[in-house]
């Protein structure tokens, strides 16, 4: 009944945003919104047949594990666990052994082999459910657990940050696990208030207690290392996992004479099945979210909070971070936008830049996990799923908040100027005879070199000195005809191209005094990383 409410009001809002954008001369809007119908609904679509391959891979795996006895091994192992926080599940029961493998491949950061073993886990809730279009107490515990998103590991965020030239791409590896934590706790004291589930029982003290031991391990251990090591040994731990359980599974199907090709064959079959049920209720979740965004409800929403906050704290950077963790719970790839847009506005070292990055770390997607999870069982009465999920949500992004502000500082960033800006700023100082200016554009290794990829000079000084002061020393100067950005980031590349006079000395050999001169300036970490003479055209 709550998904419902939000679903209709996602669209009631955006066409009172629409109808008000519109009379104030913003004709595009409903362009906008129609349009994004009909690209979410194909990006519904994509995703569910997305799904199919892993789907297929992962349920043909488990099912030589449920064959070969290691699922049942994995039960035995959180028995007294799952027996607290799952008393309807039966201590045999395959559920136990899929949940207890989805969570950690979330932990690990392996959402391609989480989403699966999620899937599996319902369909095994869905067995011994009593209502079958209602969620039952385990099926709401596991999916809150789920949305929560304990991460040990965050793999994806620490690759995005080193796609966009982090210093130190794992420098929120331990923010994250811990608001993480903070929002798994947050999540499951809800649901066990709901579900009158006694916290302080001695079993469930002593596995969160084990729990936390060897987090605060990892944090200890992890922040020994250096940042490469640590993407190394994150990454290499993930994968070492993963295709061990795999080989486990096999091995343990061999000691039991188990069919494994047979086995995995009869698992697979269900995956194309379960990937076809959740279309619908994912093209519902995520074109409601579309019609929203596009209709600039969102906007909307993020600047009233930022002059709510306004009222209450003399500094509101955190603000410029809360649109990742609004659209979080509602669309990874949305969050994932927001997170790179604030990459580009404010840097991706910036307090902004870390604060977003803890956030979309910190929490799931919600709507997400519920459409796709409950859709697949043919779940439709949720009862209070959502407001568990999205209070652990919120104390997940609270934590995060909190915790990078305490790691990064909360000051407000300067804004990073945009490549081409830079260029821009690099020519004027060039043409104003102030090369020295030009050095806090660039990188200290940025060369620059010519059409036949010889380096001309090896370093930022040597591009001062050797290359634009020598301009300076003659008096020369030029127009900007054009600077033209291709690509996207972090790969752009600027292209300017500078008029000279026709009788002007070039310092460059390789370059003919003829009037256009063209450059194309590479980036890396907001400063110029190379400058290539291209020709006189």
């Amino acid at each position: 009944m709550v998904l419902n409410y939000i679903w209709i009001s996602f669209f009631l809002v955006a066409l009172l945003v629409a109808i008000v954008r519109t009379i104030g001369g913003e004709s595009g809007v409903f362009q906008a919104i129609v349009d994004s119908t009909f690209s979410l609904s194909e990006v519904a679509f994509d995703i569910s047949i997305g799904l199919t391959g892993i789907l297929c891979l992962w349920l043909g795996i488990m099912k030589i594990g449920e064959k070969g006895g290691a699922v049942q091994a994995l039960s035995r192992l959180v028995g007294p666990f799952f027996n607290k926080l799952f008393p309807d599940v039966p201590a045999d029961h395959p559920a136990r052994g899929a949940m207890l493998m989805n969570f950690s491949a979330n932990m690990l950061g392996l959402d391609n082999a989480a989403t699966p073993m999620g899937l599996k886990a319902m369909n095994d809730l869905q067995e011994i459910n009593d209502k079958k279009d209602t969620a039952s107490n385990a099926m709401i515990m596991f999916l809150v657990l789920n949305t929560s998103g304990l991460t040990l590991i965050p793999v994806a965020v620490m690759n995005y940050r080193n796609a966009f030239g982090a210093e130190n791409p794992a420098d929120i590896f331990i923010p994250i696990l811990i608001s993480t934590f903070f929002a798994s706790i947050i999540g499951l004291i809800v649901v066990a208030i709901y579900q009158k589930i006694n916290l302080f029982d001695k079993v469930i003290l002593a596995y969160l207690g084990g729990l936390t031991a060897v987090i605060v391990g990892l944090i200890l251990y992890f922040n020994q290392l250096t940042p490469e090591e640590l993407q190394t040994q994150s990454a290499l731990l993930s994968n070492i996992i993963l295709y061990g359980i795999i080989c486990i599974f096999i091995i343990m199907g061999l000691s039991k004479k188990v069919n494994i090709y047979e086995s995995f064959v009869e698992g697979a079959k269900d995956g194309f099945g379960i990937a076809i049920k959740i279309i619908p209720y994912l093209v519902a979740i995520l074109v409601s979210i579309g019609v929203f965004r596009a209709s600039g409800a969102m906007d909307y929403l993020m600047d009233g909070f930022k002059w709510f906050f306004g009222y209450f704290f003399a500094d509101v950077a955190f603000v410029d971070g809360l649109p990742t963790a609004f659209m979080k719970p509602l669309s990874g790839s949305g969050a994932r936008g927001m997170m790179i847009e604030s990459f580009n506005t404010f840097g991706v070292d910036s307090f902004v830049g870390k604060l977003t990055s803890t956030l979309q770390g910190a929490t799931d997607t919600t709507f997400y996990i519920i459409a796709v999870y409950f859709g697949s069982v043919g779940i439709r009465k949720t009862r209070y799923a959502i407001k568990a999920g999205l209070l652990a949500d919120l104390g997940g992004v609270i934590a995060g908040i909190i915790i990078a502000t305490m790691f990064f500082g909360g000051s407000a960033d300067k804004e990073v100027l945009k490549p081409n800006l830079v260029v821009q700023n690099f020519a004027t100082n060039w043409n104003n005879h102030q090369p020295t200016e030009n050095l806090e554009y660039m990188q200290g290794g940025c060369v620059l070199y010519d059409q036949a990829y010889d380096t001309l000079c090896f370093n930022s000084k040597e591009v001062v000195s050797n290359f634009m002061a020598l301009d300076s020393a003659s008096n020369t100067t030029f127009n900007v005809s054009s600077i033209k950005t291709v690509g996207e980031a972090p790969d752009e590349v600027v292209y300017a191209k500078l008029s000279f006079p026709i009788d002007t000395e070039i310092i460059l050999d390789s370059i003919q005094p003829r009037t256009q001169k063209s450059f194309a300036f590479t980036f890396a970490k907001g400063k110029i990383k190379s400058i290539q003479y291209l020709g006189n055209f």
